[in-house]
């Protein structure tokens, strides 16, 4: 079931920045529906964190699921400080004070170089000349410094988690993905949101399929 989602996905977003690499499920969980849910994207640059909480909410409301950014549920300072396990345990209490029974929560964990060859390996694989032809089509290794293309690898990870009173509050999905170069924000964050939605989807989280109405709690 894994690997097909990974698969699906990687086929769906073509070229896209975005894949799913890793996925996980609360595997005692069937179908998961939630009522309000809290969007949380940590991130340093401000403007990053308002267009992913913002496209995320237009997500859930194209499905009518009630939404709201944690840009307008916590206070302005509220990323200001580093918080104490009971402050967070008190920010848990509040959202469930004001209905929610859900956290998406969003971040960044690392990043990392990598190179890949510009040159086509097909290429390579068909290749059945001579030494001069070979030479020849690659002699620009030693002369062209863009011969190898540089790029950043981050990863992110994107976790459901359940805050519903009477339950214990645990995670319920969890989707690690790679998000390669990211020259342009906007595209990004769209191709990044379309294939959490699609994950979530497909594990009959919060946006169920049509046809399923059973609905299983932890």
């Amino acid at each position: 079931m894994k690997k097909i989602l990974v698969l699906s996905a990687i086929v769906l977003m073509g070229c896209s920045s975005t894949s799913l690499v890793e996925n996980w499920k609360n595997p005692d969980i069937v179908l998961f529906h939630a009522n309000k849910v809290l969007i949380v994207g940590m991130a340093s640059n401000p403007e990053a964190r308002m267009d992913f909480e913002t496209n995320m909410q237009e997500e859930f409301s194209k499905r009518n699921v009630e939404a709201m950014r944690s840009l307008d549920v916590f206070d302005v300072s509220f990323s200001n400080s580093r918080k104490t396990e009971k402050e967070l345990d008190d920010v848990e209490q509040s959202l469930l004070n004001k209905d929610f029974d859900a956290i998406l929560f969003t971040k960044v964990v690392g990043s990392e170089d990598k190179e890949s060859f510009l040159k086509s390996i097909a290429k390579w694989n068909n290749y059945q000349g001579r030494f001069n032809d070979d030479y020849l089509s690659h002699q620009d290794i030693y002369y062209d410094q863009g011969y190898y293309d540089k790029f950043t690898v981050y990863h992110a990870e994107t976790t459901l988690y359940c805050i519903c009173e009477g339950k214990e509050r645990a995670m319920i999905w969890r989707g690690s993905i790679d998000i390669t170069d990211p020259n342009n924000l906007q595209k990004t964050i769209k191709d990044y949101i379309k294939l959490v939605v699609m994950a979530m989807e497909d594990q009959d989280l919060i946006f169920i399929k049509e046809g399923k109405n059973e609905i299983t709690g932890l």
